[in-house]
Parts: C-alpha cells; structure tokens; sequence
C-alpha cells in the first residue's frame, strides 16, 4: 500500500485499505490500483512492487505507468474526465466503467463515487471479467463509505507518508 502503516487511521479508512489490499490479492494479473478524487488526486493507491507474482520475469515487459502511483492517478483522473466529457455530448448519462485494451495490458476505470475513480492497470493475460466484477465489489463496498471526511483523511495520510519516505 502507499500509506505503510494504517495506524492512526479511522476504522474507515482502514477498511478501504483492507478493501485495495484484497482487490489486488484476489485478482491475478493486477498490476497497479489507484483510488482518485474528483478532483485528480491520489487518496489510495497499491505498491505495484509489492504483488511480484502480477509481473512476469520477462524484463521486457511494460512494467505500468512508471512504476508510479502519481502517474496511475493521473491518467486514470484524465480517463474520467475525457469519458465523462463524451457522455454529455453524447447525452449518454453517467460514465460506469471504461476500459482500455492495449497489446501489453489493460487499463480499467469505474466510478465509486461523487466524482471518485477506481484505477486499475492489469497485465495482458488478466482475466478483464474478472477485474470488472471484483472491481464492481470494490465499488460497491466503498462507495457509501468515501466521504469527503474520509477523502481528506486519506489524502493526508498519502501526504504524510510521501513526506516521511523523502
């Protein structure tokens, strides 16, 4: 996880850590997740590090965004923003989920809510129904609980856990 230590934290967000921390743990194939406000930052975020077995040896291989959950954060905020956008002109409605498939992996958005993003990149091999029903799972156990309250705790935390690592 971004924040190494959930200590001090409201069971809230303790809870969503624990959420992100399952997400990538059940789901093989993930490489990066990143939870985003509204607003493009980064609240919660998976060290894609952590999860070896989502990377295969092959040093060739796309290793995601970087290695950074900014840089995750960033186009998954610009995704949002850029579908978002679509669906009005389009009068579509709200956006739900988008997905992005590349030769080398896939990318996932889903709203969670007010304007909350859940990010997901996924290895080429990932199973894409899979990531979108755990995805799903995430979404729907998160949403009632991301709260502007719970927004600025998390985003704290990551500020605080970003100033301690430099």
């Amino acid at each position: 996880m971004t924040a190494t230590s959930t200590f001090g934290l409201s069971s809230e967000a303790r809870n969503l850590h624990w959420l992100l921390t399952n997400l990538v743990e059940e789901v093989p194939g993930l490489q990066s997740v990143a939870v985003v406000s509204s607003d493009g930052l980064l609240l919660l975020s998976s060290d894609p590090g952590h999860h070896a077995e989502a990377r295969t040896a092959d040093s060739a291989r796309p290793k995601g965004p970087k290695g950074s959950a900014a840089d995750l954060a960033t186009i998954v905020s610009g995704i949002g923003s850029l579908t978002l956008g679509a669906a009005k002109l389009m009068d579509g409605g709200g956006v739900k989920q988008t997905m992005v498939a590349m030769d080398e992996g896939s990318l996932f958005v889903m709203a969670i809510s007010d304007g909350s993003l859940l990010g997901v990149h996924g290895s080429a091999d990932c199973d894409m129904s899979v990531v979108a029903y755990h995805m799903a799972l995430f979404v729907g156990r998160a949403g009632h609980v991301l709260t502007p309250e719970l927004r600025i705790e998390l985003r704290k935390s990551i500020e605080a856990d970003a100033s301690g690592s430099a």
